[in-house]
């Protein structure tokens, strides 16, 4: 297994190979899934914005450099990123590389 996979692969469900869901909330007219992601004992800042614009469902994912120690931490600073996220760039983060 690659250096990448390690990084990036951990927390997928086993069943079905998607990332396993922290936390989701509504915000906005967006929803807000926060995912686990772990590096060791250490979970990864990382979640998905999405919102239906003209009946095509866009997706953001995003993954920050923070680092925390439980599945609550990371669930609950992830839904607070994406929202502030949302207020700075609107719509305008579908056609940004983030």
């Amino acid at each position: 297994m690659s250096f990448f996979s390690k990084l990036f692969g951990g927390g997928k469900d086993a069943a079905s190979g998607e990332p396993k869901i922290l936390g989701q909330e509504d915000y906005n007219g967006y929803k807000i899934t926060a995912i686990e992601m772990k590096q060791g004992s250490e979970f990864i800042l990382a979640g998905n914005i999405s919102k239906t614009i003209n009946d095509e469902l866009k997706t953001k994912k995003f993954v920050r450099a923070d680092r925390l120690s439980s599945a609550e931490q990371a669930s609950e600073t992830a839904l607070r990123k994406a929202k502030q996220i949302i207020d700075q760039e609107g719509d305008r983060l579908f056609d940004t590389a983030y």
